[in-house]
């Protein structure tokens, strides 16, 4: 299968060689690899230029954004800055972060299990973060949600959804999209990836009030944004996460912002969210 990858890339010497020679190293190489060098101040950009020299199918392109540090618009920007350079001749278009570690096989699984299920929408393995000289699961409690640093989609389903949402919680709704136009989710827990720099649970105000402004533009019902807002703070252990979040949704309610889903859609996503409330309840 053609599969390109989109790897955005922020001061990343330490680990972008090392994500690229584990792509280098695959049982089915990519078709295209591209960098984006977004306003590194180390030595990324000399990192990456090794590999372009020797490799035709990887290259390396240059974005200067802004030094905020809000998860969501500039990993989405630079995404679109790469992918417009890769054209359309791809059968499998990866998100990738610049701190992965993939095993030989990672990308001949993925397109085995895409060859093997024509509604197969988006598929990945888990992420695994390094503890007291152990290798665990990063995030246990999510083992049927595919993580914003290995996101891999067919063509169709990504053009179907609209692609990636120019929003923070991107990396939700791409799944509840895929779902609502009926195709099909696959995390394969025996492809164990190796995550470099975990995710940060430091509290950002500006961060939580983005992701309650994303919540009600996805046409979430305000008790759900409670519910969701507690959830937050609970995994960043942070009470001013669920303040910060709920007051991004209100100021997103008063101010009327424009919903990223239509009626039917939010619909969906709602329902989507109580069923997993439910089922939560109902294991316990």
């Amino acid at each position: 299968m053609k599969i390109y990858i989109v790897i955005p890339a922020h001061n990343e010497e330490n680990n972008i060689g090392i994500t690229l020679s584990s792509l280098v190293n695959q049982e089915l190489k990519p078709t295209q690899v591209v960098v984006v060098n977004d306003n590194s101040t180390d030595r990324t950009s000399e990192i990456v230029e090794g590999f372009t020299r020797q490799y035709s199918w990887i290259k390396q392109i240059y974005r200067k954004s802004s030094d905020d540090h809000l998860p969501g618009e500039k990993i989405v920007e630079a995404f679109y800055n790469g992918y417009g350079t890769l054209g359309e001749d791809y059968e499998i278009i990866c998100k990738y972060d610049a701190d992965m570690v993939f095993k030989s096989n990672y990308l001949l699984r993925l397109s085995k299990h895409f060859e093997g299920n024509k509604r197969l929408g988006m598929a990945a393995g888990q992420c695994y973060i390094q503890k007291d000289d152990q290798w665990i699961l990063e995030n246990p409690n999510k083992d049927d949600h595919i993580r914003g640093a290995l996101k891999a989609y067919r063509k169709e389903c990504f053009l179907e959804i609209g692609k990636i949402a120019r929003s923070i919680g991107w990396d939700t709704l791409d799944e509840l999209m895929a779902q609502y136009y009926g195709w099909e989710l696959k995390v394969d827990t025996s492809l164990k990836v190796k995550h470099l720099k975990p995710t940060g649970f430091k509290y950002s105000p500006g961060a939580s009030q983005l992701q309650g402004v994303a919540t009600y533009r996805m046409r979430v019902s305000f008790l759900l944004a409670l519910i969701i807002g507690l959830k937050h703070a609970w995994l960043k252990q942070e009470v001013r996460v669920f303040f910060s979040y709920i007051k991004g949704f209100l100021d997103a309610k008063r101010k009327s912002s424009t919903f990223i889903v239509d009626a039917n859609q939010g619909k969906f996503i709602r329902n989507y969210r109580w069923r997993g409330i439910l089922q939560r309840f109902k294991t316990k």
